[in-house]
């Protein structure tokens, strides 16, 4: 089975939380703040690999969660970083930010690596806050949590050459013959429902990648028939060979036919309108066949507007013209740049953690509610995860922190009295107006 799409979720590890320590040596009294600081959370990474072809292990396993980093230690000792961790994918493979829809990176090369969810920084241990009014601080930072998010995976084909065309126009039959592929090949529309890849040997050696990709119907573009699950490997194509059956055969027109597929094309990204095309007027075996490719030619020639399209006829059941068809494809990859891009490469991706920190948006808002009043802010409240807030120097931080915001005076403005209940996330202070701090 080939998936081509998965939704998964990835969470980077927390990092290890700071330790609470002082120093206990004979001849050394008061040895002060020894706590060491916590290790770092893993990185979730994703890493490029040739040998996958499929996303098929994302259906058995969706979610990815890096290690924790290691606590702090004593004699002021660093808690170990935890290891990354490394998730392989296929070349092809687009990320997606499922929430955005922003493009995290599109990963084409073996080896290409893209940090997905970055692992928490360390929490600070005691020795960190020592100062001369405070020289044996009795608190330290919980480990920072790592970043999460829902991604979709979206792989594209990976292919030199893309067969395109109606369904039943002979793709799969002309792939089965130019390489080693064994596609499904059934008289009846559909019978490819996923990309086939196959090596082709032109034979005065040079060789290429073909893709047999899924027939297109009218409306692909918004999604209709295969839609989507066609267009996007057709993206990944240096050379499109558009097949069209010469034989009119179901009463089609061969014309009309290349019409419509372009113009799905084009709807789908007008990129593609612009990469090269060779037509191939296939089942020149069949009654007729040259005389719809006399009309097809003229027809053709008064549509192209000044553009020249090779046409190339061959019979895939004969195999007529179909290894003056490989050398025409090989020529033309020649002349095209290697894997042309449909979004821009983004190797590193970041997303924004939201710690109290000066780079940081630190605006707040407050509001009356009718059990006190209410604190939002996402800076505030992650900075919170932070702090250990069971200790008396460590309330005493958090709120010299947020009369330093100007938190105090807003709930002052807006009526906060004595003894009024705050309410930060999941935390409730009372708030005395005459103090420089909250009480929890």
């Amino acid at each position: 089975m080939f998936v081509d799409k998965a939704k998964i979720y990835v969470k980077g590890g927390d990092g290890g939380n700071g330790l609470v320590s002082y120093r206990r040596e004979k001849y050394v009294p008061e040895g002060g703040p020894a706590g060491g600081d916590g290790g770092k959370g893993g990185d979730v990474i994703f890493r490029v690999d040739e040998g996958l072809r499929t996303l098929m292990d994302f259906r058995y396993q969706k979610h990815f969660k890096g290690e924790r980093g290691e606590r702090g230690k004593v004699k002021a000792m660093h808690g170990a970083n935890a290891e990354d961790m490394i998730v392989r994918i296929p070349p092809g493979t687009v990320i997606v930010d499922d929430d955005t829809q922003e493009i995290v990176a599109d990963m084409t090369r073996h080896g290409q690596e893209v940090v997905v969810a970055r692992g928490g920084r360390g929490g600070r241990g005691n020795m960190r806050f020592a100062t001369a009014s405070n020289p044996a601080p009795d608190f330290a930072e919980n480990g920072e949590e790592g970043q999460e998010r829902w991604v979709v995976l979206e792989l594209k084909v990976m292919a030199d050459v893309g067969l395109v065309g109606f369904p039943s126009v002979g793709k799969s039959t002309l792939l089965s013959v130019v390489s080693g592929a064994k596609p499904k090949i059934g008289a009846y529309h559909f019978t490819t429902l996923s990309p086939n890849l196959g090596v082709v040997e032109v034979g005065d050696g040079r060789s290429f990648v073909m893709a047999d990709l899924p027939g297109l119907i009218e409306g692909a573009h918004e999604g209709v028939g295969l839609g989507h699950e066609f267009l996007r490997h057709v993206e990944r194509t240096r050379v499109i060979l558009h097949v069209v059956d010469m034989s009119g055969s179901e009463g089609r027109d061969p014309f009309d036919d290349w019409l419509k597929i372009n113009e799905e094309l084009r709807l789908y990204n007008a990129v593609l309108a612009d990469r090269p095309q060779i037509v191939v007027a296939n089942k020149m075996d069949m009654p007729d066949a040259d005389t719809q490719l006399e009309l097809f030619r003229e027809q053709l020639k008064a549509h192209a507007a000044g553009r020249d399209y090779d046409i190339v006829p061959i019979s895939g059941l004969t195999r007529s013209g179909v290894q003056e068809l490989l050398y025409k494809a090989a020529d033309l990859l020649e002349t095209v740049p290697e894997a042309p891009m449909i979004e821009e490469v983004r190797d590193v991706a970041e997303r924004k953690v939201y710690t109290l920190d000066k780079q940081d948006d630190q605006s707040f808002t407050v509001r009356k509610e009718d059990e006190g009043f209410v604190v939002e802010s996402e800076a505030i409240e992650k900075f919170m995860k932070r702090v250990n807030l069971n200790t008396y120097d460590a309330v005493m931080r958090f709120a010299r922190t947020m009369r330093k915001m100007g938190v105090d005076e807003a709930l002052r403005k807006i009526g906060a009295k004595d003894g009024d209940l705050v309410t930060i996330g999941d935390f409730s202070f009372e708030f005395f107006e005459g103090s420089d701090y909250f009480y929890e």
